[in-house]
């Protein structure tokens, strides 16, 4: 038997809180998920910073990686199989594009994105394609197996049903962050009828499509994205700490270009600063090394870099306010120069931070991060766009709200108004 056909002697499982299990039959996922790279997802969390504010989110990519492998293996392996437009020749392409589409993902993920304008899409394409025990796994499959997969991570892939699968409005990685997410938040907001949704989805040409009947189910999903979204991931005491974080990092680095004097020289970011970034320095990076150096570095002569540190470690985080850019579009100009004249840096201490999220859009050709809609199967096989039979989906389609906070340091200003006018007059400005 080939190694791509190959099964282990006995179905291997894993005790998920979503799923209640994961399945495990095929040698190359196990295989996989036995890699180096693969484990190394247990050391990055899944929702960031926001375990500041939900203190059970501290749930990681790992978890959800075989969240999305097994909504996938239940698709494929209960609902598509026998269809005729379904190549069962896609399924290992599919699961392991699947268990492996977080794989490239940073510390702190987006965060750390920012800061050193890096994508976590192209790091995964490049170990499955580098030098890898994740490439050794998969390159066993066939030679240009690890290309495959990585096709399917970019979006470029011949099969569109595949991609539509891991990376649709109405994906199993969608699917499984939210009921993931909800469940260690301990929220209500992410829950929806995944198993009816499973149970009408069908393939299509070149996308999953749902039956007619599922129409409500699916917009509960929808509803419950849209509400997971405001409610924890835009949550503003998480943005507060993810502010901080990137500016640890932007001190750290504008420091290192400054020549400074680190106590604790900050090797594994060198290549980082200096934007000469291997793969194996961006494996070797986890949470667990930088939470190892903002400890160290509260100890910094450097009073901001200390500072911000001792904030983020200790969770003493910027205060907000609302701002709304259009008509107090004056207001930042003005706080920054009052931020300057009381001897506080409004580059590390002053922070406009904005949110924007769009729930469902409709097909809109060339523009850019297009969207490919959901398509109802109606009875008589035609397909409908969803917003066109839902009053739900089309009151919210193509709709983006946008919401946008200054965060600054309430502590240091309210400590010091008595003896200082500034800073009076700056939380009067900033909250105003």
């Amino acid at each position: 038997m080939s190694y791509e056909h190959e099964k282990l002697a006995e179905e291997k499982v894993f005790k998920d809180p979503v799923h209640r299990y994961i399945h495990v039959r095929d040698r190359v996922i196990w295989d996989v998920i036995g890699t180096r790279e693969f484990q190394r997802l247990r050391r990055i969390r899944q929702l960031g910073t926001t375990y500041l504010v939900f203190h059970g989110a501290e749930h990681s990519r790992f978890q959800h990686s075989l969240g999305v492998y097994e909504i996938v293996r239940r698709i494929i392996d209960s609902g598509f199989g026998g269809r005729p437009e379904w190549n069962e020749e896609e399924r290992l392409v599919a699961l392991c594009a699947a268990l492996l589409h977080d794989l490239g993902h940073g510390p702190f993920s987006h965060a750390f994105e920012k800061v050193f304008d890096l994508d976590h899409e192209k790091f995964t394409q490049a170990i499955l394609l580098g030098e890898t025990e994740v490439n050794a796994v998969l390159s066993r499959v066939s030679p240009e197996f690890p290309q495959r997969v990585a096709d399917v991570i970019g979006k470029t892939y011949k099969d569109k049903l595949v991609i539509s699968l891991i990376s649709s409005q109405i994906d199993a990685d969608r699917m499984d962050y939210l009921q993931r997410d909800a469940y260690y938040t301990g929220v209500q907001y992410g829950h929806f009828d995944m198993e009816r949704i499973l149970r009408v989805m069908r393939p299509a040409e070149e996308q999953v499509v749902i039956k007619s009947s599922g129409m409500h189910a699916v917009e509960d999903y929808i509803m419950s994205r849209y509400q997971m979204y405001w409610q924890v991931y835009f949550h503003p005491v998480s943005r507060s700490a993810e502010v901080i974080l990137i500016k640890i990092l932007h001190r750290a680095k504008s420091l290192y270009k400054n020549s400074y004097s680190f106590q604790q020289d900050p090797a594994p970011f060198r290549s980082f600063f200096d934007k000469t970034i291997t793969l194996e320095d961006y494996i070797s990076l986890d949470e667990g090394v930088l939470f190892t150096y903002f400890q160290l570095w509260m100890k910094e002569q450097d009073p901001i870099l200390s500072d911000l540190c001792r904030r983020f470690i200790n969770r003493k985080l910027f205060q907000y306010a609302e701002f709304d850019p259009a008509k107090e579009y004056r207001k930042i100009g003005q706080l920054d120069a009052l931020f300057k004249e009381a001897g506080i840096d409004p580059e590390y201490y002053l922070v406009t931070d904005s949110s924007s999220d769009l729930p469902y859009d409709f097909y809109r050709p060339g523009e850019e991060n297009e969207r490919v809609p959901i398509y109802l199967q109606l009875p008589n096989g035609e397909l409908s766009e969803l917003s066109r039979s839902s009053d739900i989906v089309d009151a919210i389609s193509g709709k983006r709200r946008t919401d946008h906070k200054i965060y600054f340091p309430e502590d240091i200003l309210e400590a010091g108004q008595e003896d200082n006018p500034l800073y009076k007059e700056i939380l009067q400005l900033v909250r105003g």
